[in-house]
């Protein structure tokens, strides 16, 4: 990729993309600030860049500085700015204010765009582009190297890395990046939730003063801000205008909106590090993570970028993700060969493609109190090893996988036993056990080396194609020892290391983030996994929500989703099989339920689900995801339109009972306004399970023949819903006829 150096007195740069401008000001040779981040505003000569910033310039009326207080990408005081610094840090006291300044800068095009600069210069088109400037703060000893980009997909994309210019040791204790968003978002949006239910929105007012969000538990954690949105009044998945922030961080992290008296609004996000964490003596440098911000219509447009971003990755997933079949719950610590081998028929005949063995098939782990970080197949259970198994599994035509959680520990294991220092602890003390277990320092060198040992010669053992990677307990006192310095910041960074080099040696395998469920959710671990696993809670009502915010961010193919058994083992609740299979439809489909144990009714009618999905993965895994704003709260319709708007799949979803009876129309979003298209019900998802249906009263639409009618219709006026039994669902398909 070909940069081009910018003379310092080119202070103004615009870079555009898929609706987004984003422009930059360097005058002063200050960093970089935002004048304006959202609709494309077109291209601009640079007299119009001009007066585009006298346009924005606020009058001087404030007590902090004389002049308007110029708030940069990384804030600083220097500036004027009194609210959250960029930079948090000291050296042995003194250096805590910086006030860097420019010494060089460069553009360059975006990360994936096609677009490269010619010998003789180059001009950001509407394909995004980066800038990257390097700077000094002579008397604090500091340099700093700020990348800001825009992806083709339309996301901001920056990152820092701060290095010690000094001898003397320079400590971080915070980085924060920021964007600016106008006065009119008025309105956050961010999220909470605990196990068993991740990912549950809550809105407030975006109020003056500052809104932190902390997560401490060393993983992106169950009430992780997420993605933090900041929109106009009342937006919703369709309208509105919002902007929003994610950072691509699997440990401590912190989130924040902040409003001030300057007429300042901005959403900010950094790593949380803990005291002492990062110490820098000379040539030391500290990388932040990659922070990324969305704006878009409706948190719908958001979500397309991330979508985007993502799909356009060189390492993300190209083949048809295969139904899954996971063991937890159809044998939970229950290992045996005959029964296994009966869970692998019976998942091969409705059309399993891969067979994931869960936790209990190593050392002596018949519970979830012992064995953990003894990685070695167990011999009281496997007295032939694994291979009976997997030759069994593949010769099915299924894959193969092992669930396995390499950073964790328990007490009482032939690891602990052998090595008790490898614990993470301070001040001399283990933490309190957690799930009956503790974790490993995974940042030293011998730790690391026996884990990559132990899961390498598994992996080159058996076939296993396939690692469901778990993580089950929040890190406390997570401290290197002997030393009982504080080691969330490395653990995490040794966890990145130990993922990139299994799948440096095994290039075809593909992992799976599991964290108790959806604790380790975030752009940071998926770089290095091919899925996440949504939520340890099976129950398909509580799945709605979980699956619909965790699409937020991520695409469908990468997120975890399986038709549990007819009572939910986590709520107790009972749902029909077409309700829990229409729920698993959307995204990477599988099955947690003995399947030995279902009637042959519910198998042949699972089958005909497992068909639906594949004859439609192309489709959900490629398209677009929308979800309607419905006025009714009993009902929700969500769906996914093909990149061509030349078919769409939808699920009408009724969560409670309506106040209408029956219900209103429900608008079909995303399709092409001026296309024919023909709707009908889409089998096995046909059956409007409703008292009306139960009674023999037909919806006149509801038949195999539908409707036709152009894109602009469904969309604004709409099709009459069913009258549908609570937390029942129905699929509407819809296809393109000119």
């Amino acid at each position: 990729m070909r940069t081009l150096p910018l003379a310092l007195d080119d202070d103004l740069t615009h870079l555009r993309a898929a609706g987004v401008s984003l422009v930059l000001d360097l005058s002063g040779r200050t960093l970089p600030r935002v004048l304006h981040w959202g609709a494309d505003l077109g291209p601009l000569r640079p007299d119009e860049l001009a007066d585009l910033r006298r346009a924005q310039q606020p009058q001087p009326i404030g007590f902090s500085v004389d002049g308007p207080v110029q708030v940069a990408v990384l804030p600083e005081q220097s500036a004027g700015w009194l609210g959250t610094p960029g930079l948090v840090g000291n050296r042995s006291g003194a250096d805590f204010s910086t006030a860097f300044r420019v010494h060089e800068a460069a553009l360059s095009p975006a990360s994936g765009s096609p677009d490269a600069p010619p010998a003789s210069g180059w001009e950001p088109a509407d394909s995004g582009g980066s800038l990257t400037v390097l700077a000094r703060d002579e008397a604090a000893g500091l340099g700093l190297e700020l990348t800001v980009e825009l992806t083709p997909a339309g996301l901001v994309r920056q990152q820092a890395a701060l290095t010690n210019l000094r001898s003397t040791t320079f400590t971080v204790d915070a980085l924060h990046l920021t964007l600016p968003v106008p006065a009119a978002a008025t309105e956050l949006l961010d999220f909470t939730g605990h196990h068993l239910r991740e990912r549950s929105p809550q809105r407030t007012a975006f109020t003056h003063g500052l809104r932190m969000r902390e997560n401490r538990t060393g993983r992106t954690g169950y009430d992780s801000a997420y993605l933090l949105t900041a929109g106009t009044p009342g937006f919703g998945n369709r309208s509105g205008e919002v902007w929003a922030v994610h950072t691509a961080w699997s440990g401590n992290l912190r989130t924040f909106a902040e409003r001030t008296f300057h007429s300042v609004s901005l959403l900010g996000s950094g790593e949380l590090l803990l005291s002492g964490e990062v110490r820098l003596a000379k040539g030391g440098t500290y990388r932040s993570p990659w922070q990324y911000g969305a704006h878009g219509t409706g948190l719908d447009g958001v979500s397309a970028r991330f979508h985007e971003q993502l799909r356009s990755r060189p390492h993300h997933p190209a083949t048809p993700r295969p139904v899954v079949v996971n063991t937890w719950e159809a044998v939970y610590f229950d290992h045996d060969l005959t029964r296994l081998r009966a869970l692998a028929d019976a998942a091969a005949a409705v059309g399993a493609e891969r067979f994931v063995l869960d936790d209990g098939w190593f050392g002596a782990r018949r519970d979830d109190r012992r064995a953990l970080g003894d990685w070695y197949v167990s011999d009281e259970v496997w007295p032939d090893g694994l291979r009976p198994l997997t030759d069994h599994v593949t010769g099915l035509g299924m894959q193969f996988g092992l669930w396995v959680e390499p950073e964790m520990i328990n007490e009482d294991s032939d690891l602990a036993r052998a090595h008790p220092d490898w614990i993470m602890a301070a001040g001399g003390r283990i933490p309190g056990a957690a799930r009956h277990q503790q974790v490993l320092d995974l940042a030293r060198p011998e730790v690391f080396a026996h884990l990559l040992e132990r899961l390498d010669e598994l992996l080159s053992t058996y076939p296993i194609s396939y690692l469901k990677w778990d993580h089950n307990r929040d890190l406390v006192e997570a401290g290197h020892r002997p030393t009982g310095a504080a080691g969330v910041h490395a653990q995490t960074h040794a966890t990145y290391r130990l993922l990139d080099e299994l799948r440096a040696r095994h290039p075809s395998l593909e992992i799976e983030s599991c964290s108790s469920g959806g604790g380790r959710v975030d752009l940071g671990i998926l770089e290095r996994t091919d899925r996440v696993w949504a939520s340890d809670c099976m129950d398909a009502l509580e799945r709605q929500q979980i699956q619909r915010w965790t699409n937020l961010l991520i695409p469908l193919e990468l997120m975890g989703t399986h038709v549990g058994s007819g009572t939910a083992h986590t709520t107790d609740r009972r749902h029909s099989l077409d309700f829990r299979a229409g729920t698993a439809l959307f995204g990477h489909f599988g099955i947690e339920w003995d399947l030995t144990a279902a009637d042959p009714g519910d198998r042949e009618r699972l089958a005909a689900w497992v068909a639906l999905y594949k004859e439609l993965r192309g489709l959900l895994h490629t398209g677009t995801a929308v979800h309607a704003d419905h006025p009714d709260p009993a009902f929700r319709l969500h769906g996914v339109v093909a990149a061509d708007r030349s078919e769409a799949l939808y699920a009408l979803v009724a969560h409670a009972t309506s106040e209408l009876y029956p219900p209103g129309p429900v608008r079909l979003p995303g399709l092409a306004p001026d296309a024919a298209y023909r709707v009908r019900p889409q089998a096995p998802g046909d059956i409007p399970d409703g008292n009306a249906s139960r009674w023999g009263i037909d919806l006149p639409w509801w038949t195999t023949q539908g409707v036709r009618l152009p894109g602009r219709v469904l969309s604004g006026a709409g099709l009459q819903a069913p009258v549908l039994f609570p937390e029942r669902l129905v699929l509407i398909r819809a296809t393109r006829l000119r």
